[in-house]
């Protein structure tokens, strides 16, 4: 029977609005596992003279391995994906350029505090080595102001949580808008964590984006 509090709505619904989104692609293995046994083989060769990372330690190379033969391959699927997710926005300046990547390693118990990529318009992860207990990252609710209130959850759902955890493996390829904060939790596996970072920017930003839009 239907009860006389319902009959004053004809119709409800949701509606989802200023979504923050998350590109994930997942590189086909037969792809993926070449060029990452050239990306550990180049990260050896430039920790050559370096200690081995003690416990909780991490280690970033310069920020110009897209300038790299060796990262040329990796280059192309950024610019690829950078691309794809401009046609998906329906951006008009479709011409992006790397402006920075470089390489993570986290040893045993390293992590990676909140924090965000000023100065970009999307940046990114590229998954080398991954493994259980190091294969997550944790992506931060960017409206600041829903935590003025917090009332208790009977049960955490993408609607109410304040962190989206996702998880990788290796030949994962991340790309998200560079305000987005995110975090890496502590590396609970005994072998090494290694990634790739990157940001994307517009390269006609003078051109096509300091223009006001009134």
């Amino acid at each position: 029977m239907e009860s006389k509090m319902d009959t004053w709505i004809e119709s409800s619904d949701v509606l989802p609005m200023f979504p923050t989104f998350v590109w994930k692609t997942q590189v086909a293995r037969v792809f993926h596992e070449p060029l990452n046994t050239t990306i550990l083989q180049v990260l050896q060769a430039r920790r050559s003279d370096l200690r081995p990372l003690a416990p909780g330690e991490t280690w970033q190379s310069d920020q110009a391995l897209h300038e790299s033969k060796q990262f040329r391959e990796l280059t192309r699927w950024i610019n690829a994906a950078a691309t794809s997710v401009l046609k998906f926005l329906q951006i008009g300046c479709d011409a992006v350029e790397i402006t920075a990547c470089w390489a993570n390693i986290y040893a045993r118990g390293a992590s990676h505090r909140i924090h965000n990529h000023p100065n970009n318009f999307l940046s990114g992860v590229y998954y080398v080595k991954t493994g259980s207990g190091a294969d997550t990252i944790n992506f931060h609710d960017p409206r600041n102001q829903t935590g003025v209130i917090r009332p208790p959850v009977t049960r955490l759902t993408a609607e109410n949580a304040d962190q989206v955890v996702v998880t990788v493996q290796n030949g994962a390829l991340l790309l998200f808008p560079s305000y987005l904060q995110h975090s890496v939790d502590p590396n609970q596996s005994d072998a090494e964590r290694v990634s790739v970072s990157f940001n994307v920017m517009f390269s006609e930003f003078t051109e096509c984006l300091s223009k006001p839009l009134w």
